[in-house]
């Protein structure tokens, strides 16, 4: 996806773009009338939601996992981080409300925040060694990041266009999730009419990783029953 990973930083970066992008995907390898299981986690449920309201004729199966339906998490995220701020000494609410849900002076600006915010991301113990393998080894690029936090993309709100969905679609979440709290995750079960929610425990916003095989399991599950 144009400006994450190893992809392209090539303009533009918007919600419809990126889910421009993966409607050319799904042509490239599935053809025009296609269909695909979509999953998508975090920033790339927002993404999942937004391809699977606008084309639901190309989804067979959606998996969410650990993401919200609209823009306002980001209170419940404050409110929990507020809680746990013992957890992350180096951390602060103004880098989340001016940092990660605003923009970022610079890429390592945007790397030293994540640095920081990295053990409110760990259930029940945090390697701050690996975290920190982890984080040099990551491209963080906060130009892409501001413009999908500019004022004219960062607004998104699926919740009525989850009401009219009927794709089967699995939604996944660790119960301790902090920054895209269960209670998010509820809201979108609760819209999709043929949904499946699983709360995982012992496990925060990275359920696939903190408990793989149960997560594996369960997607397993859902997609040979679908």
């Amino acid at each position: 996806m144009r400006g994450h990973g190893e992809s392209s930083v090539t303009g533009p970066f918007t919600f419809q773009q990126l889910t421009d992008d993966i409607d050319a995907l799904r042509q490239h390898f599935a053809g025009g009338m296609g269909k695909v299981i979509i999953l998508g986690g975090s920033f790339g449920g927002y993404l999942a939601q937004q391809y699977t309201i606008q084309y639901p004729q190309h989804v067979r199966q959606l998996i969410l996992r650990g993401t919200a339906p609209s823009w306002h998490h980001e209170d419940g995220a404050l409110q929990r981080l507020t809680e746990r701020l013992s957890k992350a000494p180096l951390s602060s609410k103004e880098m989340l409300v001016n940092g990660v849900f605003d923009k970022f002076e610079s890429d390592e600006h945007f790397r030293l925040v994540m640095f920081a915010l990295g053990p409110l991301y760990s259930e029940p113990t945090y390697d701050p060694n690996a975290s920190l393998g982890g984080n040099l080894k990551t491209k963080f690029r906060a130009g892409v990041h501001n413009d999908l936090y500019s004022p004219s993309q960062k607004y998104f709100d699926y919740r009525a266009g989850l009401k009219d969905l009927a794709t089967p679609t699995l939604v996944i979440v660790g119960e301790k999730d902090w920054i895209c709290p269960p209670d998010e995750s509820r809201a979108i079960a609760d819209a999709v009419a043929n949904s499946k929610l699983v709360i995982v425990e012992n496990a925060n916003h990275g359920v696939h990783l903190e408990q793989n095989k149960q997560v594996l399991d369960c997607i397993r599950g859902f997609l040979g029953a679908s």
